[in-house]
């Protein structure tokens, strides 16, 4: 890992810890209750292991406090700026592309907005998401072709889509240029029903 990727690590292992001690859980029981081994809980706890948005999204589910608050530092002031450059990448491909969680909201009504880049040909899937969720997306530059459960459409600069992201998702790029995009993700009743996980290995978005 690089040394900015090795510091988010650290933030979110002891985010993790901290939200599981406060619970009384041990490690298996985090383990069981994000569907998700007890070895990965041990190396996101130490910091060791770079997880997958997947991985994460099961962890901040079953603690029940949002995937940005388990990402983001605690800033108690009532307005968070995140400015240009500051968001945190959860995603990046080989190909030049780049997923950063740019803001976000606490439970139980979890909003996240996401600056998306799409290297030429990149494309990234997503498992479905938990009941209720909706998300938002706005290219900026570039076309991104949306699947959406066997569904695809083509957007180019300035088209929006709405779409509910409980159904298998994706977002590709077939374009020779980079594409960009922003994508709002709202998730209602976290942390209100323990049975409600993300489902499979989901890779947001």
């Amino acid at each position: 890992m690089d040394e900015e990727t090795a510091a988010l690590a650290g933030v979110i292992g002891a985010r993790v810890r901290q939200e599981r001690l406060s619970r009384t859980w041990t490690l298996d029981h985090l383990a069981d209750a994000a569907g998700v081994s007890r070895r990965m809980v041990v190396n996101v706890e130490q910091g060791v292991t770079n997880p997958s948005v997947g991985t994460l999204l099961r962890l901040s589910d079953a603690l029940g406090i949002g995937l940005p608050a388990l990402v983001e530092p605690p800033r108690p002031a009532a307005l968070r700026v995140t400015r240009d450059g500051e968001g945190v990448a959860l995603w990046t491909s080989d190909a030049g592309g780049r997923g950063l969680l740019v803001a976000g909201t606490g439970p139980p009504d979890v909003v996240e907005l996401w600056d998306w880049t799409l290297g030429p040909g990149d494309r990234h899937a997503s498992d479905a998401h938990s009941t209720g969720t909706k998300e938002l997306i706005q290219v900026r530059d570039g076309t991104v072709t949306v699947g959406v459960a066997g569904d695809s459409v083509v957007l180019r600069p300035g088209d929006a889509l709405a779409f509910a992201g409980t159904v298998p998702h994706s977002y590709a790029n077939p374009g020779a240029a980079p594409a960009r995009f922003s994508l709002a993700v709202f998730q209602p009743g976290v942390g209100t029903d323990p049975g409600s996980t993300h489902r499979e290995e989901h890779r947001h978005g």
